[in-house]
């Protein structure tokens, strides 16, 4: 009798798993089938040698069998690796690091357990069209797979998001991919937080106040503060003369410039004058490419006759393969020149947004109507914001026009403007975060008209015109002085501050704007502003003193301020500052970040186009007279005669007995015996004498 019960319950037990198999998917979702691989058979549980090598072992295969550790479809490295590099999954192929991660679990999708479900649910029988690369996507994954991967693999993405997740996501509650727990790994480092410096903080402030503390000093006319997103956690230090300095990763100042062309630059000396070096943004897949897109005022001779003050260029610049803290200068290309009457209302700052394209934010100079007919259209481009893609293939021209821009098709707007009616943007700042419907935002702070210091917050949309637009916030309160943009606030050090509006303004005041859905506005949101308060330096150790130059953001999302105690054409009186929240968890696990030191330059492109230059996208395009791959052949026109050999440019090395720029000439006969046995002569006393000359340098 015991025997028969032990039977049953076992019996009981083994139906009680195979109905939770067949139920329900590896996050309890429903799916109308029992566990089965991609071709029908059963899924095989990980031997605990397979399992065991997860903790150490680092080669591509294993990524799958990290996703799926116990029961997979791949039970065997070698299984895994195949798949992850299958030949005939084309669209399976980017430089980029984010988009490489999502399409290497995506390829894991044939290792899952519910393989069948994934790829063969009875929606994609019925679409024999269907590409079977990519399993039925979960919407939250799906839409950042779109967003990261647009840029990068645009064969993929010919349709909008919601149309590509409509046909590749699921939108009811059976199983779909990821079929595993997501989780981030956390490492042990962590050079972001410097908790051993900022002991001295009180973590018992009375009041609702925050820390400015002093990074670094001694800095000439800071303008702004980036990062360049390789997961070096370096920061660059723009300087108006034309100089960008780096701080590394424990924020100690590196002695050479990463970029030096101060001789290039016309500086403003007099306050007031925005003239210098205006901005840089690096390439979102800066760390293959070695990208970065530098804006500056300059005044050369080719410019000199005309009405105009100074141009607005923007260049691209390329990292030097041999050190990855200096750009290599001889890469410059330019991108736009924009002539400019006057000194002031000049913007120009870079920025890239989360979709991979450049903005390129412009003042309107300060020009009139009349200043316009005389400029003859050279200022189209003045109070715009435009949108460019810098991921081209064209060799003849540095970057394409997304046919979403609004005057994309227009004879009467220069097709690069995507929102125009700025008059003194200052800095603008793209959220981190990604809005629902899949779209992002763009702050900027600006003038509220020509010739007004009253200040505005705009959120920079496709096609508007600021002239008539309401501000998302008015700065009434600001009593004249200009705002200085900042960012919003997406760091790990300070919960409280999640999701806020950094900026301040020229005293020195820092402000933050949050959202609120109390409003009972048509759109459902409003903007509220506070005030941000800095605690004393008894508190903090020290304290923000005098003006406010600009605002910078790391890799982490924490916020920096740039200030000066003297005016801004004095020497060396800049200094950088960090945001922080007293009241901070100790070591937050979302801030261990691991450093990962930079990088040198290995692509194909960069290692072997020798005569040319590189795009953002890998190819190599041949400065005139070069032909070939990678810009390896010389071109002569007309082509050399007579065997003849194009070595340079239009330059041919002929053959003995022809001469002439294209071996054209003959010589006369061919040499006879006897001067070949001399020319022989003579070439083996070279080599003897070339040979002891090597042994005795040796």
């Amino acid at each position: 009798m015991k025997h028969f019960q032990f039977v049953l319950v076992l019996a009981i037990a083994f139906n009680v798993w195979e109905c939770g198999d067949s139920k329900f998917g590896e996050r309890g979702e429903m799916s109308p089938r029992r566990r089965r691989c991609y071709d029908g058979s059963v899924p095989q549980r990980l031997k605990k040698r397979e399992r065991k090598v997860l903790l150490d072992g680092s080669s591509s295969g294993e990524v799958c069998h990290r996703l799926y550790p116990r029961v997979s479809c791949c039970p065997t490295r070698k299984t895994a690796y195949q798949i992850l590099h299958r030949r005939d999954a084309r669209i399976f192929s980017t430089n980029n690091t984010e988009c490489g991660r999502l399409l290497e679990e995506i390829k894991c999708a044939r290792c899952s357990p519910n393989g069948q479900v994934l790829f063969h649910s009875p929606d994609t029988d019925k679409m024999p069209h269907r590409e079977p690369d990519l399993p039925r996507l979960c919407q939250e994954f799906c839409r950042e797979f779109y967003y990261t991967c647009r840029g990068h693999i645009p064969e993929l993405f010919q349709a909008d998001v919601d149309e590509f997740c409509q046909y590749y996501g699921r939108r009811d509650a059976s199983l779909c991919f990821p079929d595993f727990q997501r989780k981030q790994p956390q490492r042990q480092d962590s050079n972001y937080l410097e908790d051993e410096k900022l002991e001295d903080i009180s973590r018992k402030q009375k009041h609702n106040c925050y820390c400015a503390q002093e990074v670094l000093s001694g800095l000439r006319q800071p303008v702004a503060v980036v990062h360049c997103g390789d997961g070096s956690q370096r920061l660059f230090v723009l300087e108006r003369e034309g100089i960008v300095r780096i701080l590394n990763h424990n924020l100690e100042l590196i002695k050479e410039p990463f970029l030096d062309i101060h001789k290039l630059v016309q500086n403003g000396l007099k306050g007031g004058d925005e003239r210098g070096l205006l901005s840089l943004a690096f390439h979102p897949n800066y760390r293959k490419n070695g990208k970065l897109y530098v804006s500056y005022t300059t005044n050369q001779e080719r410019w000199a006759i005309g009405p105009h003050d100074h141009i607005l260029r923007v260049v691209e610049y390329t990292v030097s393969r041999k050190n990855p803290n200096q750009v290599d200068t001889r890469t410059v290309r330019v991108l736009m020149e924009v002539a400019e009457l006057h000194r002031k209302h000049l913007g120009g700052q870079l920025l890239f947004s989360p979709d991979g394209l450049l903005h390129i934010i412009l003042g309107d100079g300060m020009i009139t109507l009349d200043d316009m007919e005389e400029m003859d259209g050279l200022s189209d481009f003045t109070g715009s914001v435009l949108r460019v893609d810098t991921d081209t293939d064209c060799c003849t021209s540095p970057y394409s026009i997304p046919r979403n821009n609004p005057y994309f098709n227009s004879t009467n707007q220069p097709p690069e403007i995507f929102a125009h009616g700025l008059h003194d943007p200052g800095r603008c700042a793209v959220d981190r975060v990604w809005a629902e419907n899949g779209s992002f935002l763009i702050l900027c702070t600006d003038a509220s008209g020509k010739n007004s210091t009253a200040g505005r917050i705009l959120e920079i949309a496709k096609g508007r015109d600021y002239e008539n637009e309401p501000s998302v916030y008015d700065l009434q309160s600001s009593g004249g002085v200009p705002p200085v943009g900042g960012f919003i606030y997406r760091g790990c050090q300070s919960r409280r501050l999640y999701g806020s509006y950094v900026f301040g303004d020229k005293n020195g005041n820092l402000r933050t704007l949050q959202k609120s859905t109390l409003s009972t506005s048509a759109s459902g949101e409003q903007w509220q502003e506070k005030s941000l308060c800095l605690g004393s330096a008894g508190a903090c150790s020290s304290m923000l003193v005098g003006h406010i130059l600009g605002f910078g953001e790391d890799e982490l999302g924490e916020v920096y301020i740039l200030a000066s105690s003297k005016s801004m054409v004095q020497s060396n009186s800049g200094k950088l500052y960090k945001l922080v929240d007293p009241k901070r968890p100790y070591a937050p696990k979302e801030c261990q970040r691991q450093v990962e030191p930079p990088e040198l330059l290995m692509t194909a492109c960069s290692r072997h186009c020798k005569n040319g230059h590189c795009t953002p996208t890998g190819k190599c395009c041949c400065s005139p007279g070069w032909e070939g791959p990678f810009c390896r052949i010389a071109k002569c026109e007309p082509a050399c005669r007579n065997g003849g050999v194009c070595m340079e440019p239009n330059k041919c090395l002929c053959k003995s007995g022809y001469s002439g720029a294209q071996c054209e000439k003959s010589e006369g006969d061919m040499p006879n015996d006897q001067e070949k046995d001399g020319i022989l002569d003579h070439f083996i006393d070279m080599t003897s004498y070339l040979l002891d000359l090597t042994s005795y340098i040796v």
